[in-house]
C-alpha cells in the first residue's frame, strides 16, 4: 500500500544554520521529496542568530543535498529569519512571518538549554494553539535532562503549555530500518516470539561504538559524558524494542506503553551494585581536547549490566556499552541463545559448542545475522558454526538516507510510535541515576584506554566474571 503525501505544511527549523539541519534534516526532507511524500506545498523556514538572506541560507544547505529537479523546488521554498532565540521578538517576528499558516512543526535543533523556554516562547505568543483542524507540532532532540531530576522538570516546564500530543522527543536510531524491524522480526515471525524470553535466551548485548572521538565538541561532552549523552535515550530505546510484549495494535499509544513497561521494569541497582556493575572508561588524550578540563573525570565510555524484573525477562542480563574513539564503528543488538546439553555429543570431536546468536546490525550496515550449528562435511559427526545473513542494502533501496526520513515524515502525518513518551524518558533517566549518584561520590574509577581499542579492560571483566564475553566491536 502506497504511503500518503504528508500535509500542506510550514517547517521552521530553530538551529537552521546548523550542522544537524544541514547534514542531516533538510537531505532528509529532500528525499522524502524524492519519494514524493512532501512537495510545493511544503515551506522551510530556518531560524538562526548570524546574518544572512534566503539565498545564504539555501547556499549553505546546497552541500549535502542532492542536486536533482525535486531539490530545485523544494531550495526555492526555504527561507530565513534571523533572530535571537531568548528574545520575544524574535517570536513576534516569526508570528509576522507565518501570517494564516495553517500546519506547522517547530524542530528544535538547538542546545538542550533551550528546548523550554523556546516552547514556553511559542505558547505564549500563541503560536501553539491548533485552529480551524490544523495542527501544531515540536519535536526536540537530546539530550532530555540531565539527570532524573531535570528530565522530570523539563517534562513539567513544556506539558504545562502544550499537550503531550503535540510534543515529539526525538530519538534518530529509531529511524534506522533495522530497528523498526525488531518488532517485525518478533511479532511477525511465530519460531522467533517462541523462544524470545528467559527460557531460551541467556543475555542480550545492546552496543553503540565510534570511531571518532569528542572532537570540537569538548565543552558539551565534558558536561556530559558517555552516559547521559547515549544510555537513557538511544540505548533505552533499543532496550525497550527488544524487551518489550506484543502491543494490543499497532497504534503510537499502544506500542509506547508497552516500551514505558520495559523501562519501568528495569531493576534500580542499590550503590552497591551500580558500583561492581558499571564500567567507566576516557580514551588516552581525552583531558587534552579543547573545552576540557586537565583533570576531567567524565567518561567517554560506559559498560552496564543491567537486569529487567519481568516475567519474560527474569534471570537474562543485559549488557550495554558504549564509547568514543574505538576501533570500529559499531550499532548493534546481540541475542545469545542458552548452549545446549552436550551429552548428546560426548562420543564425537566436539569440546564446545558455541551458542546461537542473533545480531542485529544498526551500524554501519543494516543487516540481521543468524549463527547456529550445522555437521561439518565428511564422515565424522562434528558440528561447525555458521551464518545466515541478510543486508537491507541487498534487498531494498536505502543508499543516501539519513536516518531522519521516517522521523520527519511521521511528524507531519501525527504518528508519534517512534518517539518518547514523557513516562519513558523519565524511566530512563531513573534506571541509570544511581550509577550517576555513585560516580558523582567519587566511587567508580574512570580507565584510561587507547584509542582504536575495545575500551577499557573493567568492560571485559564485567563479562568474564560471569562466564560470558563481549560480541567483537566490529566483528
Amino acid at each position: 500500500m502506497a504511503l500518503k503525501k504528508a500535509p500542506p505544511a510550514t517547517l521552521v527549523i530553530f538551529g537552521g544554520t546548523g550542522d544537524l539541519a544541514r547534514r542531516l534534516l533538510v537531505p532528509a526532507i529532500a528525499n522524502l521529496c524524492e519519494d514524493g511524500l512532501v512537495g510545493e506545498d511544503l515551506q522551510i523556514i530556518g531560524i538562526g542568530s548570524r546574518e544572512g538572506t534566503d539565498e545564504d541560507l539555501r547556499a549553505g544547505l546546497d552541500e549535502f543535498t542532492p542536486k536533482d529537479e525535486c531539490w530545485s523546488r523544494l531550495r526555492g521554498q526555504i527561507s530565513y529569519l534571523r533572530g535571537d532565540f531568548t528574545q520575544a521578538q524574535l517570536f513576534e517576528d516569526l508570528t509576522k512571518t507565518l501570517g494564516k499558516a495553517g500546519n506547522v512543526v517547530f524542530y528544535l535543533a538547538t542546545p538542550a538549554l533551550f528546548f523550554g523556554p523556546i516552547i514556553e516562547s511559542l505558547a505564549k505568543a500563541g503560536l501553539m494553539e491548533e485552529q480551524n483542524g490544523a495542527f501544531r507540532r515540536v519535536a526536540v532532540e537530546k539530550p532530555f535532562g540531565h539527570d532524573l531530576a531535570s528530565a522530570h522538570a523539563l517534562n513539567e516546564q513544556i506539558l504545562n503549555v502544550i499537550s503531550e500530543q503535540q510534543i515529539y522527543r526525538i530519538d534518530h536510531f529509531l529511524g534506522k530500518e533495522t530497528v523498526q524491524n525488531i518488532m517485525v522480526a518478533r511479532f511477525a515471525n511465530p519460531w522467533l516470539e517462541a523462544v524470545w524470553n528467559n527460557r531460551y535466551i541467556d543475555s542480550v548485548q545492546i552496543t553503540a561504538a565510534e570511531t571518532v572521538d569528542v572532537g570540537t565538541r569538548g565543552a558539551f561532552y565534558d558536561a556530559t559524558g558517555a552516559l547521559r549523552d547515549m544510555v537513557p535515550n538511544h540505548l533505552f530505546q533499543l532496550l525497550a524494542m527488544v524487551g518489550m510484549e506484543p502491543p494490543n495494535d499497532l497504534s503510537a499509544d499502544s506500542i509506547r506503553t508497552e516500551k514505558a513497561k520495559v523501562l519501568v521494569a528495569v531493576r534500580e541497582p542499590t550503590p552497591a551494585e551500580a558500583k561492581a556493575d558499571g564500567v567507566r572508561g576516557q580514551y588516552a588524550g581525552y583531558r587534552k581536547t579543547a573545552d576540557v578540563s586537565p583533570k576531567s573525570e567524565v567518561e567517554t565510555y560506559v559498560a552496564l549490566k543491567l537486569w529487567v524484573d519481568s516475567w519474560r525477562w527474569a534471570g537474562v542480563p543485559f549488557y550495554l556499552r558504549t564509547g568514543k574513539a574505538l576501533k570500529a564503528r559499531d550499532t548493534e543488538i546481540v541475542v545469545t541463545f542458552k548452549p545446549v546439553p552436550l551429552a548428546l555429543f560426548r562420543d564425537t570431536p566436539v569440546a564446545h559448542m558455541p551458542p546461537n546468536r542473533l545480531v542485529l546490525q544498526l551500524q554501519p550496515d543494516e543487516a540481521i545475522d543468524l549463527d547456529f550449528m550445522v555437521k561439518k562435511p565428511g564422515p565424522k559427526m562434528q558440528a561447525t558454526p555458521v551464518t545466515l545473513d541478510f543486508k537491507y542494502a541487498d534487498k531494498f533501496k536505502i543508499g543516501g538516507r539519513t536516518g531522519y526520513e521516517t522521523l520527519l515524515y511521521d511528524m507531519m502525518m501525527g504518528d508519534q510510535t517512534l518517539f518518547q513518551r514523557a513516562d519513558q524518558i523519565e524511566a530512563g533517566w531513573a534506571a541509570v541515576q544511581p550509577f550517576l549518584d555513585v560516580w558523582g561520590k567519587g566511587k567508580g574509577k574512570v580507565e584510561t584506554y587507547k584509542k582504536g581499542s575495545d575500551g577499557p579492560e573493567g568492560a571485559a571483566e564485567l563479562l568474564e566474571r560471569d562466564g560470558r564475553q563481549w560480541h567483537e566491536i566490529g566483528a
